[in-house]
C-alpha cells in the first residue's frame, strides 16, 4: 500500500524542526537542562584560556546530550502513541531511551576531562 505523503520542501521541514524544538523546550523538563548545561558550559569552553580546538572540541562535544534527549524525547512520544497502559516492553525502551541520555552525559564528561588534561598539558 503506498501512502500519499504531502510533499516537503526544505522551508517546510525547517518548520517542522522548529515547531518539533519548541514542544521539546515547553514539554521537557530535562531538555532544559540540557540547554542550560549547553549554555553555561558553552560560555565556560570559550573562556577558558586554552587553544581554538580544544575550546571547539569542549563546545561541540556539548551537543551530544542535547541530541540524545531529543532522541530520548522522541521514543517516549512514539511508546505514548502505542500505549498509555504499562508494559515491559514499553518500559524497556523508555529505560533504553534514558540510558542513551545517561552515556551521552558520561562520554561529555570523558571528553571534558581528557581535553582539558591535554589543553593544560597534564598529561
Amino acid at each position: 500500500m503506498k501512502l500519499n505523503k504531502p510533499k516537503h520542501n526544505l522551508f517546510r521541514n525547517g518548520r517542522y524542526a522548529v515547531e518539533g524544538f519548541i514542544d521539546i523546550v515547553k514539554n521537557e523538563t530535562s531538555f532544559k537542562w540540557q540547554l542550560l548545561m549547553l549554555f553555561g558550559f558553552g560560555i565556560v569552553a570559550w573562556v577558558l584560556p586554552i587553544g581554538f580546538a580544544y575550546s571547539a572540541i569542549l563546545f561541540s562535544i556539548l551537543f551530544l546530550p542535547i541530541l540524545a534527549e531529543v532522541a530520548n524525547s522522541a521514543l517516549e512520544r512514539v511508546v505514548d502513541l502505542v500505549t498509555q497502559d504499562y508494559h515491559i516492553l514499553a518500559k524497556q525502551a523508555k529505560d533504553a531511551g534514558a540510558t542513551l541520555v545517561l552515556l551521552s552525559l558520561i562520554v561529555t564528561a570523558m571528553v571534558w576531562v581528557f581535553t582539558l588534561l591535554l589543553a593544560f598539558e597534564v598529561v
